[in-house]
C-alpha cells in the first residue's frame, strides 16, 4: 500500500471533540479537517461506531480519515453512547437510541462552521448497518453513503441466524461485545471520572445473547433496523461493497434489485475488512474510489463514477483449498444491472440424478442424508475477521459425512456468478431438522474446495416468521438459494453438491438428530453462469494516509484446532482469536486482547452440544499522566436439551489488584423455532 503525505490540503486533527446531545450526554469524536475548513467549509464524512476510536479502530482510522481530510473533507469518527470516551450506556445493537443520537450528531456536524452542510456516511459491519439505517431516516444533510459488509435484513443476513438456523456466531459476537463494551474510557481524555464511567458501564452491562436467543424467528425485534421493510425509505445514493471471503454478500443483490435510489455495487475477494488493506489480495484503491463517490455526490464534480456499469464483481480462480489466503487470482467483470440480463448471466439447470450432477436425468429412488451432528467442522469461520485460519480447508472429510452428487469434469471450466439454488423434495425423520448444502470444486487430485453454501431450518422452511415443524416422514418441497458467489471452476475440475443434515459449529444442532431423505424425482441445481466479458483491473492501487505508530509487544497468534474423541465420537472445535499486545506510541495506551471459543458436539446426542467462550482484555498506561491498569475477563456458556437453552455468563473486572466488578447471569430460554 502506498503511503500518501502530499495531500491537496494540509490536515488539522481535533483529537477529542465533545458532541453534546439534547439530553446532556456527551459523545466523543475525533475529527480531521482541511486546515482552512473554517474559512472554506467542506462536506463531512461520518463514521459512527461502538468500537473505541482511541484504540479499537485507531489503526484503520489513521489510514483512512486523514486521507479524506487531505482531499477536502471533514472526516468525523464518533464513538456511540456507552463506548470509548462517550457518556451513557449502550443497551443493544442498532437500538432506536443509537439512531436518535446519530440524527443529532448529523445535525451537529452540518451546523459547524467548517461544514458545507452536506454529509456522507460510511462504515463497515456495524457502521455499514447504521449507514443504511440512518439513510432510511432521511436526515436532510445526508446525501450519500458507502456501506460495507452490511445487511438489509437483520434476521436473514447478520451474525445471528442464517436460513432460520442459529449461528454459533450469535453467541460468539455476544461474548465479543461483553468484552469490548467493558473497555475503559481513557483517563487522559475524560480525567478522574473514568472510574465512575467504567463502573457504571460494568454495573449495567447488557446480556446481549439473551434477546438474540429469545427471538428465534423473524419478528418485530429483527424488523427494526432492517431497511428491507421499506426499501423506498432510502433516497440518498448508496454504494454497497463486500467480499467473497465475508458473510455479507446476499444483501447486495437484494438491495440492487429493490432500492430505487442511485446505487452501485462492488464485490471483491476480501474478508471482513476495508478493501485497501484486506486479504486476500488484490486489495484496491478503495480510498480513491470513495473520493470519486464523495466528489460526485457531495461536491457536484462529475467524476464519471455514475457513467460506469453499476455492478463490479471479482471472479475468483479456483485454487487448492487452504485455511488462509493472502491472494486469490481471478478476473474482474461488470454487469449492466442486477438481476443481470441473460446475455450477461445465463442460468443452467443440473439434475441430482443417479449418475451424479448432470444436465439431464432423474433420481429414481429415495436417498438417505444421515449426517452425524458433528458434520461441518471444516466449514471455516462464518466471518473471517481476525486474519487467522478462518477459511474452509479441504472439504473431503465433511463430504464423506454428506450425500454427494458429482458432475463430469468440465473440460473448459465454468465461470459462476450469482446464487446457485437447490430445489428438492425431502422428508425428516423427526419433527425438526436442518438442510445444509455445499457446492464444491473437486480437483483431479480429489481435493474439495468450498465454493458456496446454504442452510435451512426446516421449522421455518416456508416463512422465517412462522414455525411449521416437519411431520416425520412427510415430504416437503424446499428451495434453498446458496450464498452469492463469483468463481471460476478450472478446466478439468468437477462440481460436487454435498447435502447434509447438520453443520457444526457453523450452526447450533437441532433439537435432536434428524436424518433426512432426499425423495425420488427431479431435484435440481440452478447454476448461474457468467457470460460478461472480463475487464482489466478497474481500480487504482491502494493508498492510505500515514499509519498509526504502534509498538507490538506481543504479536497475535490466532489458531483454529479440531479434536475428535475416538471413543465417544465427540468433536471439539477450538478457535483462539488472539489480537496480541500493543502500545500506541502517540499517547501511551497499552491494550491486550485475546479470546478462546470452544464448541463441542456429539454425533447422535443433540443435548451434548455446548459452547464456552472466554475473552481477556487488559489496558494500561505505565508512565506519565493518566496512568492506570485494568483487566477484564468475560465468559459465556451455552448448552441445551430438547426444550430449553441454558445460558450463563460472568464478568470480573480489576483495577490493579482491586476487584471492581463481579457479575454473573443465569438464564433459561425456551426453544421455540430452533
Amino acid at each position: 500500500m502506498k503511503i500518501k503525505q502530499d495531500f491537496p490540503h494540509r490536515v488539522r486533527e481535533i483529537e477529542n471533540q465533545w458532541i453534546v446531545l439534547a439530553d446532556g450526554t456527551r459523545l466523543a469524536a475525533r475529527i480531521w479537517l482541511p486546515e482552512d475548513a473554517e474559512t472554506t467549509p467542506v462536506p463531512a464524512i461520518l463514521e459512527y461506531l461502538p468500537y473505541r476510536k482511541r484504540d479499537g479502530t485507531a489503526v484503520r482510522d489513521e489510514l483512512t480519515h486523514p486521507y479524506f481530510a487531505g482531499h477536502g473533507y471533514a472526516s468525523v469518527r464518533v464513538d456511540m453512547r456507552g463506548n470509548g470516551e462517550s457518556d451513557g450506556l449502550m443497551e443493544d445493537e442498532y437500538a432506536a437510541q443509537e439512531q436518535a443520537d446519530a440524527l443529532e450528531v448529523i445535525d451537529w456536524i452540518a451546523a459547524q462552521p467548517w461544514c458545507s452542510g452536506k454529509l456522507g456516511m460510511m462504515g463497515i459491519s456495524w457502521g455499514g448497518f447504521n449507514s443504511l439505517q440512518l439513510a432510511a431516516l432521511r436526515p436532510a444533510p445526508l446525501k450519500a453513503i458507502i456501506t460495507l459488509c452490511s445487511t438489509d435484513d437483520r434476521y436473514a443476513d447478520d451474525i445471528h441466524y442464517k436460513g432460520g438456523n442459529m449461528l454459533l456466531e450469535n453467541l460468539g459476537w455476544a461474548a465479543t461485545m461483553l468484552s469490548f463494551s467493558a473497555a475503559v474510557p481513557d483517563p487522559l481524555l475524560v480525567g478522574e471520572r473514568w472510574r465512575e464511567m467504567w463502573k457504571h458501564r460494568l454495573d449495567n452491562m447488557p446480556l446481549l445473547a439473551e434477546p438474540w436467543l429469545r427471538h428465534q424467528q423473524r419478528d418485530a425485534y429483527w424488523q427494526h433496523g432492517s431497511i428491507c421493510e421499506n426499501y423506498g425509505d432510502i433516497e440518498a445514493a448508496v454504494y454497497m461493497i463486500s467480499g467473497w471471503g465475508d458473510s455479507y454478500v446476499n444483501t447486495i443483490p437484494r438491495m440492487m434489485e429493490n432500492l430505487s435510489c442511485p446505487k452501485k455495487a462492488l464485490l471483491g475477494p476480501w474478508m471482513h475488512k476495508y478493501p485497501h488493506f484486506a486479504i486476500p489480495d488484490p486489495a484496491i484503491g478503495f480510498l480513491q474510489e470513495a473520493l470519486r463517490w464523495w466528489d460526485y455526490w457531495l461536491k457536484g464534480i462529475d467524476t464519471g463514477i455514475m457513467d460506469e456499469p453499476p455492478c463490479t464483481f471479482y471472479l475468483q480462480d479456483g485454487v487448492p483449498p487452504a485455511p488462509k489466503y493472502l491472494e486469490r487470482p481471478g478476473e474482474w467483470v461488470r454487469t449492466s444491472n442486477w438481476p443481470a440480463p441473460t446475455d450477461e448471466i445465463e442460468t443452467t439447470i443440473l439434475a441430482l440424478s443417479e449418475r451424479g450432477l448432470n444436465p439431464d436425468g432423474e433420481l429414481s429412488g429415495d436417498r438417505l442424508i444421515a449426517s452425524p451432528l458433528t458434520a461441518g467442522s471444516l466449514q471455516g469461520e462464518y466471518i473471517p475477521l481476525w486474519f487467522g485460519a478462518d477459511f474452509p480447508p479441504d472439504q473431503r472429510r465433511d463430504d464423506g459425512l454428506s450425500l454427494t452428487f458429482d458432475s463430469e469434469p468440465y473440460a473448459e471450466g465454468l465461470d459462476i456468478l450469482g446464487q446457485p439454488t437447490v430445489t428438492a423434495t425431502i422428508a425428516s425423520a423427526e419433527a425438526c431438522g436442518q438442510f445444509h448444502v455445499r457446492l464444491c470444486d473437486v480437483a483431479p487430485s480429489g481435493e474439495s474446495a468450498l465454493i458456496t453454501y446454504g442452510t435451512l431450518n426446516l421449522n421455518l422452511r416456508d416463512d422465517a416468521g412462522r414455525i411449521t415443524p416437519p411431520i416425520p416422514g412427510e415430504p416437503m418441497d424446499v428451495r434453498l438459494p446458496l450464498d452469492l458467489i463469483g468463481y471460476r471452476l478450472p478446466r478439468g475440475h468437477r462440481l460436487r453438491l454435498a447435502l447434509s443434515s447438520a453443520s457444526f459449529p457453523l450452526i447450533w444442532s437441532p433439537q435432536k438428530r434428524a436424518d433426512l431423505t432426499l425423495k425420488a424425482g427431479n431435484p435440481t441445481l440452478e447454476l448461474p453462469l457468467c457470460r460478461a466479458e472480463t475487464i482489466p483491473m478497474p481500480f487504482e492501487p491502494p493508498e492510505s494516509a500515514t499509519p498509526c505508530r504502534v509498538e507490538t509487544l506481543r504479536a497475535g497468534q490466532p489458531r483454529r484446532t479440531i479434536h475428535e474423541d475416538v471413543g465417544s465420537g465427540e468433536v471439539t472445535v477450538t478457535i483462539e482469536d488472539d489480537m496480541g499486545d500493543m502500545r500506541f506510541e502517540s499517547h501511551g495506551l497499552r491494550v491486550e486482547q485475546r479470546a478462546k471459543e470452544v464448541y463441542s458436539s456429539h454425533p447422535t446426542d443433540a443435548t451434548r452440544t455446548r459452547a464456552d467462550i472466554e475473552w481477556v482484555y487488559r489496558a494500561s498506561r505505565e508512565q506519565g499522566e493518566g496512568r492506570f491498569s485494568v483487566e477484564v475477563t468475560s465468559r459465556y456458556h451455552l448448552h441445551c436439551d430438547e426444550t430449553t437453552f441454558y445460558l450463563s455468563a460472568e464478568q470480573r473486572a480489576f483495577e490493579g489488584e482491586t476487584l471492581i466488578s463481579d457479575r454473573s447471569w443465569e438464564r433459561e430460554i425456551p426453544r421455540t423455532a430452533i
